[in-house]
């Protein structure tokens, strides 16, 4: 089954209106056609949500957030739900990001909350599972990975990944410029695929499965090419729009 190459760029905690209007600027011309050959999302602090929404109205670029409450509302003050994404028109969400993880204490329950509130107010979750450096050095990256996607699966069931998708990030990769290399990284999506065949082995050939993790342009072309990898989680090289369309344009052969 041939899936489409999904692309999406996670800004992180970077931004401001201006930049963003320059951004989109740049991009839109190739977003906004059939330029590209693969799905592309733009995920930004909340703050900046209505203005990409905006910004990319006349496009078929996904507008997402990058975290969202396991609340549905109330005294939870300085927390948005996902029903007040859904409200403002985004599309999707990132959920269960290392930094979430390790900086913020999500745990794999906590993040499988998230993904149910997600999906049930019609905003895809874009899951993400990864290993330290410390987990990968004792052998344990697919156990790590495996248990993290299957708290999710026992929460909410395969369709929200399907209608999303999964993230791999190895957290030893993020920010610092290391890359899994090609094989390392198809092996991780190989058996991240076959823990979503267990649930369903027909949904597992639909749901895409992105790398993330120092993606560029110069080491793209070589993980699109793996036959598990359906696309890149893309965070530092997402901050310039010409850098990001690079990494997009790698695609554009599969």
């Amino acid at each position: 089954m041939t899936r489409k190459p999904f692309v999406v760029a996670n800004w992180k905690m970077n931004g401001s209106l201006k930049a963003n209007a320059d951004w989109i600027e740049t991009a839109l011309p190739q977003m906004s056609g059939t330029r590209l050959h693969c799905d592309v999302a733009v995920c930004a602090p909340s703050v900046y949500l209505s203005q990409l929404v905006k910004g990319f109205e006349h496009s078929a670029t996904l507008v997402g957030a990058q975290n969202c409450a396991q609340y549905t509302q109330g005294a939870y003050t300085g927390e948005v739900s996902a029903g007040m994404l859904a409200d403002i028109g985004c599309d999707l969400v990132i959920l269960g990001h290392s930094e979430r993880r390790t900086l913020f204490g999500e745990t794999d329950e906590t993040v499988a909350e998230k993904v149910k509130l997600a999906f049930d107010n019609g905003v895809m979750p874009i899951v993400c599972v990864g290993e330290t450096l410390q987990e990968r050095e004792a052998g344990q990256t697919i156990e790590v990975v495996s248990r993290q996607l299957r708290a999710v699966l026992n929460k909410v069931g395969i369709m929200p990944l399907v209608a999303g998708a999964v993230a791999y990030e190895p957290v030893w990769a993020i920010g610092t410029g290391k890359s899994a290399s090609a094989e390392d990284a198809q092996a991780v999506h190989q058996a991240l695929r076959a823990v979503l065949a267990e649930v369903d082995e027909e949904a597992s050939k639909r749901t895409r499965i992105l790398y993330g993790g120092s993606v560029k342009a110069k080491n793209a072309p070589e993980l699109f090419a793996q036959p598990d990898i359906d696309g890149a989680l893309v965070g530092g090289a997402s901050l310039k729009a010409e850098d990001f369309l690079a990494i997009c344009h790698c695609a554009d052969n599969l």
